[in-house]
């Protein structure tokens, strides 16, 4: 369900793209069974696109998006991918921003989108983008609170390249006028943890909360048999340790899965032999909430709170994604 590009390959078209004008050129017949139109005019190599996940879809709509208007200011979602920033799921549009117009309009799949504050606007590598401080607060006050809380770490963690500071973010914010997404700020900014070394522990600190769950440590270190583990997860009153797995931790190599599975298994033993329950998920876990309550429930840990349930129905779906279905 999500993308974190924080090495700049949201630069890339995750399928190679082709104009109608470049196919004639080269003598292409398109759409054919090699290409498949993305959007009118701009065409992808079908091999390189069946199998995208629904992120990736998104990226590859935004480049060929970006092949018909070059000169286009991208906002919201859609600078987002230029930005190397986490998505979630597959959004519905492409978001455009004009300074220019008094008024936004919708034409297809494409939001074109103006405000009463102006944004800043920066080219990455000849993209033309909102800065990354405007993207991440008009996403905050949009998105699902889960997805905004991993947003904002992204942008605040060093371990994620977050290049911005959490003061900066909520005093943008605050100047911003209109109501909209004003009222979750401050859950949002009391949450915020540039400890954080990935969106999915985003998610997971928050479904935590909403269950009703001791809140946990986040980036403790134990020193044991000589060795230094870091755990993402503490929590101080069972002494529990929770981590959030991600198959893409291990490596792209057979080899190197292999080997850090084998090291996370000999480090997950060695924490427990020290008194550590040890609870594990992934993010699709989290965001099904049930196996993410149940490791922890397994694992000892206290329930201090009732589920906020609330809270916990926004994990399912967001009206700004295409539905899964499609």
């Amino acid at each position: 369900m999500l993308n974190l590009l924080s090495d700049r390959a949201s630069l890339l078209s995750p399928a190679p793209l082709m104009t109608t004008e470049e196919a004639r050129m080269l003598g292409i017949v398109v759409p054919s069974a090699e290409w498949v139109r993305v959007r009118r005019g701009v065409y992808a190599a079908r091999g390189a696109c069946d199998s995208l996940p629904p992120w990736m879809r998104y990226a590859l709509r935004v480049h060929a998006y970006l092949r018909a208007h070059p000169d286009a200011i991208l906002c919201l979602e859609s600078a987002a991918v230029i930005h190397g920033l986490p998505l979630f799921g597959e959004p519905r549009d492409i978001h455009v921003y004009d300074p220019v117009r008094t008024a936004s309009r919708r034409r297809g799949d494409v939001a074109v989108h103006t405000g009463a504050m102006p944004r800043e606007v920066v080219a990455v590598e000849g993209i033309r983008v909102t800065a990354v401080l405007d993207t991440v607060v008009d996403l905050a006050r949009l998105l699902p609170p889960a997805q905004a809380l991993a947003l904002v770490d992204t942008a605040i963690a060093p371990a994620q390249g977050g290049p911005l500071l959490l003061r900066d973010l909520r005093d943008r914010s605050e100047s911003q006028p209109g109501s909209r997404g004003r009222r979750r700020m401050p859950w949002l900014w009391r949450r915020a943890d540039p400890a954080s070394e990935s969106p999915a522990e985003s998610v997971s600190r928050a479904v935590i909360e909403w269950c009703g769950f001791e809140s946990p440590a986040s980036q403790r270190e134990f020193r044991y048999e000589d060795a230094r583990d870091r755990v993402d997860f503490f929590f101080p009153s069972c002494r529990a340790i929770a981590e959030v797995d991600g198959w893409q931790k291990y490596g792209d190599d057979e080899r190197t899965r292999s080997r850090r599975f084998r090291e996370e298994k000999q480090r997950e033993d060695r924490l427990r032999r020290h008194g550590h329950p040890f609870a594990r998920w992934s993010l699709s876990d989290a965001w099904r909430v049930e196996p993410l309550a149940q490791a922890l429930r397994v694992a000892r840990v206290p329930l201090v709170a009732r589920p906020q349930t609330a809270m916990l129905a926004t994990l399912h779906g967001s009206p700004r994604e295409k539905p899964r279905s499609a």
